[in-house]
Order: structure tokens, then sequence, then C-alpha cells
């Protein structure tokens, strides 16, 4: 395969494009947020971003290069096709019930990370135990969708693997170092007008190839291969739920979703983002899916790819470019380039600044830092956007299985963080007892579960469960569902039985270690009281989202939810009259 100019010039203008728009946007909003609030401002943008650009940047945050490359490949599989691309439905499914149930009471909470409820709730420790998945999850999806994008360009241009991943790395965590989250939304902006634009400009040259069969044919009728449209056997029914559930529910936890959440004007902004964005995943995944169905009704031996067809090469991840560069002219297969690069420089900046921020604010100031400045903070995010992006792409140019690592970091953030996130906002009386013990049953349960990705075998062998060609037994069951719920019901039973055990005097008040049920307003619980005393958070956290205009200072920047709170609290009040 020769080396093309042509192609390289294409994908440089493009990376130069973007890297402007992020410094463009980084000098445009160099002086918003006070002098107090600057980090706030880098993550949440000053929360004032509007419905067009939140809506670009919340899709462009889900539609990135693992999405549609693997949409493509999940059509074109032959044995599983249309019917196992549960990607956009899954998560278009996620950002509707979190617009409906989740992103109205984080934001008219006014929370800065996904983080802070639970740190407000359980204490700092917790939080830093939340971390771990939550990173890992983002710091996975980065380097797998880097290592995605690394062969992409190498099957169409011919360069080397690793200078595309470096160069195409360098670019976004440059701009998001520079700008924070008014970088990431405004190249969003521009990297979903190129996917859309990149992919359908390919498709009807792709299809129009003389080696490709009516695509309305092969979609019902075996012809080159089985059809794309595919089929659920009886015995992969649980497998399937199992992985739909966990798309639909384990796509919400994400900082880069709540990040968008908590950056939008309103609650209600927060609500229609989010339903903006479903519509828009959906939208983005037509081209992808039409990609694949074409690969599937292409005869490979008919083009210049080989005798052999992808799946047999095992190249069937490689769908999307190999469509590009095989089946459209070369002048077209650099616009679909474009947008693969588009796809994941846009999730992969969003996946770096949601890691830096959880860090910044979650894990430095508030467990360890409660007196830093604003300005020290601004530096540790900096720093940890350049330490987050190097270490992605090293993880993308080094491990040999960073597919099968994200795969076990985003089932964890299924079944660890979204029970603890449901307790955290609609359980009341749940507790940091309750929620170490959720984490740690969920946490087993995983491990022992098995991931093929990673050649773990299982040490519990669930019901159906069948050995598969490396001998790596594959389950059949719903476990990781199961040990969701596990993990849910371990921290509701868990915190009420610590609860009952506490008040009605069975155990001792100094065996509450934890300080999460006596001693409830110590200075390691962080509560809204707390929170509200403590100058470690500031105030306009806590501020109503729609603050009405008054005359008086204290009716526009109180927060009637936290201090009410305070006074109809039954310990503070006993507290105070002991006084």
């Amino acid at each position: 395969m020769a080396f093309h100019a042509e192609g390289l010039v294409a994908i440089v203008v493009f990376y130069l494009a973007i890297l402007a728009v992020g410094i463009w946007a980084a000098w445009k909003t160099k002086n918003t947020g006070s002098e107090g609030d600057r980090s706030e401002a880098i993550i949440v943008g000053g929360r004032d971003i509007g419905l067009l650009v939140g809506g670009f940047t919340m899709t462009a945050t889900w539609v990135g290069g693992g999405y549609i490359n693997g949409t493509a490949e999940a059509v074109y599989v032959p044995g599983y096709g249309l019917a196992w691309a549960q990607a956009p439905i899954g998560y278009s499914l996620s950002l509707v019930l979190g617009g409906l149930f989740f992103a109205k009471p984080m934001r008219s909470k006014g929370y800065v990370t996904m983080l802070d409820p639970f740190q407000q709730l359980y204490g700092k420790r917790m939080g830093g135990l939340l971390f771990i998945p939550a990173l890992m999850g983002e710091m996975f999806w980065a380097a797998a969708i880097f290592s995605a994008l690394g062969a992409t360009i190498s099957v169409i241009i011919d360069i080397n693997v690793n200078i595309s991943v470096i160069i195409s790395a360098l670019i976004a965590t440059m701009y998001t170092l520079v700008g924070g989250l008014y970088s990431v939304a405004y190249t969003d902006v521009v990297q979903l007008f190129c996917i859309f634009l990149g992919l359908w400009i390919s498709v009807p040259f792709a299809m129009s190839h003389p080696a490709v069969t009516d695509i309305g044919l092969t979609a019902v009728h075996q012809v080159h291969q089985a059809p794309w449209l595919g089929s659920i056997n009886s015995l992969d029914i649980y497998t399937w739920l199992d992985n739909f559930l966990l798309l639909t529910l384990g796509g919400i936890p994400w900082q880069a979703y709540f990040q968008r959440v908590l950056s939008s004007s309103s609650a209600t902004y927060a609500q229609v983002l989010s339903f903006l964005a479903a519509f828009g995943c959906l939208v983005m995944a037509l081209p992808a899916v039409l990609i694949g169905a074409i690969g599937a009704s292409t005869a490979w031996n008919e083009t210049e790819y080989g005798v052999h067809d992808p799946m047999s090469n095992k190249e069937a991840d490689m769908i999307l470019p190999l469509v590009l560069q095989y089946l459209c002219p070369v002048y077209i297969s650099f616009f679909g380039l474009g947008a693969v690069s588009a796809a994941v420089m846009s999730s992969a900046d969003s996946s770096i600044l949601s890691a830096s921020s959880m860090f910044a604010r979650n894990i430095y100031q508030l467990s360890f830092r409660q007196n830093a400045s604003d300005r020290e903070i601004v530096w540790v995010m900096r720093i940890t956007v350049f330490l987050f992006g190097a270490s992605a792409t090293a993880m993308a140019l080094l491990a040999s299985s960073v597919y099968g690592l994200w795969y076990l970091s985003s089932d964890l953030v299924y079944i660890i963080i979204f029970p603890q996130l449901l307790c955290v906002l609609f359980i009341k009386g749940t507790n940091t007892y309750g929620a170490i013990a959720g984490y740690l049953f969920g946490l087993v349960l995983r491990i022992t579960g098995g991931e093929p990705y990673l050649y773990l075998q299982p040490l519990i062998y669930y019901p159906g469960c069948y050995p598969d060609e490396n001998n790596i037994y594959i389950q059949r069951f719903p476990f990781k569902t199961l040990a969701m719920l596990t993990s849910f019901f371990t921290n509701i039973i868990v915190s009420y039985l610590a609860k009952y055990l506490f008040e009605s005097g069975t155990l001792p008040p100094k065996l509450d270690f934890l300080d999460a049920v006596v001693a409830r307003y110590s200075r390691e619980h962080m509560d809204k009281a707390t929170l509200v005393k403590s100058d470690n958070i500031v105030l306009n956290e806590l501020a109503p989202v729609n603050p009405r205009h008054s005359l008086t200072l204290s009716s526009t920047f109180t927060n009637k939810e936290a201090f009410n709170y305070v006074d109809s609290s039954p310990e503070l009040s006993n507290t105070e009259d002991d006084n």
C-alpha cells in the first residue's frame, strides 16, 4: 500500500483547524469566571453553556471512534448484525434516562463534579474509592479510541501508527489544557460536523461500488455472508439483555456526561441537552450502520483488498476504514478519515478533562488541600490533563489488551458507581458502611465472573457458561446485572442495619469509626451543613439554578434548600439547644 501524501496533508490541515478552534475558544473565554472561581469555569464552563453548543458537545462525547467503529463492526460481523449493534439505542436511552431522572437533581444542587454528592454524603474516603473505577473508565476509554485511531490512519494513508496516535493525543491534550470545557465544547461542534459530513459523503460512493450488492437484498438474504440484520439466539437472550442494560444504565454515571449537565445554565436546560444528545446519537449512528451493511454486502475478492474477506483475516473491527479505503475514491476516503479522527478527538478530550476535573476537585482539593487557592487548583488540573493524556497515549501504544481493560472498567462503572448514584440521590438513609459493603460485593462478583478479553478465567461458573476457542469460559447468565443489583441492595441493607445498631445502642458510638451514623457532623463527613459553613466549597456552587433577582443580597445568593436542611436537622437542633 502506497503512502498518500494528500491524505497526510488533509489530516494535518484538519488537526490544525481543530487546534485553532480550541485555542480561539480558550482565548475567547479566558476572562470567564471571577478571580476566585476560575477552576470552576474550566470544569463546568461558568455554567453558561447554551443549548446549541451543549447539544453538540454532549452528542460528540458519546459519538466517538469506538461508537462509529463498533457500530459498523457489529452490523458487519456474520451471525450478529444489526440486532447486536446495541450502542446507538443503548446510549440514546441512557441519555433519555439521565435527562429524566438524574440531570435535574444533580444540576439543581449546584454540584461541580459527579463525585460531589458521594463525598457530601459518604465522606472523602468513599469519594476516593469511587474515583478509582471512574478514573479507570475514562482513561481506558481514551486509550482504546486512541488505539483505534492509529489503526484507522495506518490503513488509509499508511503512516506509522505510533506517530499518528502521539500527534492526535498531543493536539487533544493541548487545547484541553489551555481552555478546559470551553475548548472541548467548541471543538466538539466542529468535530461533530466533520463526523456527519465525512461519513455521509462516503456512504453513496461505497454503496455504488461494483462489488457491493444491494443492501436491501443482503439484509434478509444470505449472499456473501449471513444477513446483516442479524438475529438473537434463544441461548444468547440473557447475554444480550445484560449488555443492553450495561450500556443503558452504565452509560449514566460518567463524569463526561455530568460535566455537560452541570455546565448547563439551568436544570431544565440540562434535561433538554440530554434529550437532544439522545436524538443526535441515533442520527450519527445511521452512516455507521450503513457502512457495516455495505461491508457485509461486498464481494471482497472483487476488490483490491484480497482473496479473503475481513472476517477471515480477523479485521472485522477495521471494517469502517476498510470500506473507506477499498470502496471509495481516494479523496473521499480522506473525508471519512477526517470523520474518524474527529470522532476520536471529540471523545478523548472529554475523558481526559473529566479525569483531571475529578482528581483536582474531589481528591486534591476536598481530600487533601481544603484551603488550596483557586490558582493552585487550576494548575493541578493543567498538570493532570497532561499526565492523564500522556498515560492514555502510553496505554494505547503499549497495552496489548486495552479494549479488555476498558470493558472491565466500564463494567465497574455500571456495577459499582451506578447503584451508588441511585442510593445517594434517591434512597434516604444510606451511609458510608453500606456504600463500602456494596462497593466490595459488586467488585468481587464482577471479578469472579471472569473477563475473556483479559483471558481472566471465572471463579464462579454461572448456569449456561461455555468455553471459547482459548478455553476461557464465557458467561451466558446476566451476572453483571446481578452484581449491580447485589451492590445496590447491599448498600441499602447494610446502611439501615448499621443505623439501627448504632441508634438502638446495640453498638457503642465509639465503634462508629467512619463517623457515618453517630457523628454525622464530624470534619470527615461533608454533609450539607458542613458544606455551607466550610470555606473549601464556594457558596455559589450551592446557589439556586435560576436565582430570583432581588433587592437584597442575601435572598439572591442563598441556597434555601441547604439552610432548610440544616434548620430541620434534629441532630443540629439538639446541638444548638444544648449550647
